[in-house]
């Protein structure tokens, strides 16, 4: 038994054929709503459904209030990238660990209230250390880790300066990680993480923002890492992934 595509999914291919073939030059409108329906006898739910597709693709833009444009002849690659774990989101050697020069509870004020999305007031555990590399003991990182107060037991852990946090979190408290943020920005260092990371006063620093969030998409970890220019490489690989998927 065989299944025949959706109407709106058939009406997307030929649409996008016919911006292939330049039917429609690349800049120009589409016809109307109106006129669509009519040249190709579908519904306007289905034809919005269309445009939908073809718009996700990359090959229109549509604004509320004027014609449609074609931007693009083709679907431009898309390119993903797939985690086995959040480890993988930032993953160090192995032969590195983590020297805790902070440990303390806090009040979310009104600067970190930015970094966590968090209430001002509301109650962390802060963790700051220095992430050294084991047979130079030169530091790579400077890593400021915000997590709610009950999970403040795994500064205790055995293998706590070894091990991400959100690890031990997951394996002490048996909570999961559902969904993770990942923001990267260049920054100057300034004096806290000049002398923590034995480098000068506005030296240039890759820094990476995660945040972890467990099934009820309530934010249970953030850190903030500095890392000096050349003394760490964030590695991915991306795979070329068909426009439809």
């Amino acid at each position: 038994m065989t299944t025949s595509a959706p109407l709106y999914q058939t009406l997307a291919n030929t649409l996008s054929e016919r911006i292939r073939e330049g039917y429609w030059a690349v800049g120009s409108s589409l016809p109307s709503e109106s006129q669509l329906c009519a040249l190709f006898k579908a519904s306007r739910h289905t034809l919005r459904h269309a445009l939908s597709n073809l718009e996700r693709d990359g090959l229109i833009l549509r604004q509320q209030g004027a014609a449609t444009q074609i931007i693009s002849r083709l679907s431009p690659r898309r390119f993903t990238q797939s985690f086995n774990s959040p480890a993988d989101i930032l993953r160090y050697p192995r032969d590195t660990y983590r020297v805790n020069a902070i440990e303390e509870f806090i009040e979310c004020d009104e600067a970190l209230a930015k970094v966590l999305d968090a209430p001002i007031g509301s109650s962390w555990y802060h963790i700051g250390g220095v992430r050294k590399n084991q047979d130079s003991n030169q530091a790579i990182a400077w890593t400021d880790i915000y997590i709610l107060p009950q999970f403040a037991d795994v500064a205790t852990d055995p293998e706590h300066s070894q091990l991400m946090v959100f690890e031990q979190i997951e394996r002490r408290f048996m909570l999961k990680i559902d969904r993770a943020e990942v923001d990267v920005y260049a920054a100057r260092a300034d004096q806290k993480y000049a002398d923590a990371l034995n480098i000068d006063i506005g030296s240039a620093c890759l820094v990476i923002t995660r945040r972890y969030f467990d099934a009820s998409g309530k934010l249970f970890e953030a850190t903030v890492t500095y890392h000096p220019e050349g003394r760490y490489i964030y590695s991915m690989e991306l795979r070329n992934t068909p426009a439809n998927q």
